[in-house]
């Protein structure tokens, strides 16, 4: 999701930007790549998630790894809704909400995330080879990759965009799936914010599951969620509470699901939370929640987390979460990652 221009322009945490400031910044979204495109990235180490608790690494459920703030020079880098990493950890590819793809290759040092290499930026393309950034689909918001195919959520236009994995990052291309009627119905700014493939040990093994960000604004009015392929096709809810909205879903393989959700309030700034919701909690008309696995306080080092992505080393289960800057300089992209310990 993108903020909009009210919650940026009286935002207590944006204070020091002028309202012309800030007005700008939201009007300069980056629009659409002609085409695929080296980035330089660079990567400052984060070595510590509580600024106030330097020594501390237990987060609740989660056991602090390491992280980088990520920045380049170049205008369309920024605005990661999304994100996936290869099954070893090595590749990684984001999807920004103005329809583009970022793929890199992970580095690290002695266990430590340390750097992005071979970045390279391009836009997501339909069938026709018409950027989605130029076409009625130009807010993507969700990823998930399974096999050949990738699945892209788009808000505003309430779609799912099927890409051939394939043919990955810049030579892949996409086409809308059936979608059922009652997702047309969502916020406008309030699309498919998470997007997960059932594992084969879940009971939904295979489906395509997607969750909506939010019902309505200013309320705990729990988000839609949608069983999208499978035999159990159908709708189900998820609980909202204290301001959260859903960010994003990663399911674990044992077919349990984390959901990431993030707030943004007037004195707190942005503020993210990680629930687990048992297997076989989601199924059509369901009303869908779980314990809260961690909660950050404003100590910590987080943005506007809007990504989750989760993969196996060794016997560790590693989640990684990047951020969404909304290409404003008053903004971070941050890459953090952890160790699932429950």
């Amino acid at each position: 999701m993108r903020l909009s221009r009210r919650s940026l322009l009286i935002g207590g945490a944006f204070a020091t930007a002028t309202v012309a400031g800030v007005g700008n910044v939201v009007a300069s979204r980056p629009g659409p790549l002609a085409q695929a495109a080296a980035v330089p990235v660079s990567a400052a180490a984060i070595d510590r998630l509580s600024v106030s608790d330097p020594d501390r690494t237990r987060f609740g459920g989660l056991l602090f790894r390491s992280g980088l703030e990520l920045t380049s020079p170049v205008a369309g880098f920024g605005g990661f809704s999304a994100l996936w990493r290869s099954p070893d950890g090595r590749d990684l590819v984001a999807v920004a909400d103005n329809a583009h793809w970022l793929r890199a290759r992970v580095e690290t040092s002695e266990g430590r995330l340390s750097g992005l290499a071979d970045a390279v930026l391009s836009p997501l393309l339909l069938d026709s080879g018409k950027p989605l950034g130029a076409s009625r689909f130009y807010d993507s918001e969700s990823l998930v990759v399974a096999g050949k195919a990738a699945f892209v959520g788009v808000e505003r236009s309430h779609d799912v965009i099927r890409f051939d994995w394939s043919r990955p990052g810049i030579l892949a291309r996409g086409r809308p799936i059936p979608v059922p009627e009652d997702l047309k119905d969502l916020p406008g700014n309030g699309g498919l914010e998470a997007i997960g493939i059932a594992p084969p040990r879940s009971p939904l093994a295979g489906a395509l599951v997607a969750v909506a960000e939010r019902s309505a604004r200013w309320s705990n009015t729990p988000a839609k969620g949608f069983i999208l392929t499978g035999p159990h096709r159908g709708t189900f809810d998820v609980v909202r509470s204290d301001g959260y909205d859903v960010a994003d879903l990663a399911f674990l393989p044992g077919g349990d699901v984390l959901l990431l959700d993030r707030r943004f309030s007037l004195l707190g700034g942005f503020a993210t939370r990680l629930r687990r919701v048992a297997e076989g909690a989601i199924r059509p008309g369901a009303l869908v929640d779980g314990p809260i696995l961690f909660e950050s306080d404003p100590s910590q080092q987080i943005d506007n987390m809007e990504g989750l992505s989760v993969h196996r080393e060794g016997r560790n289960t590693v989640l990684t979460l990047i951020s969404d800057d909304n290409f404003s300089p008053l903004q971070r992209t941050l890459l953090l990652e952890f160790t699932l310990t429950g």
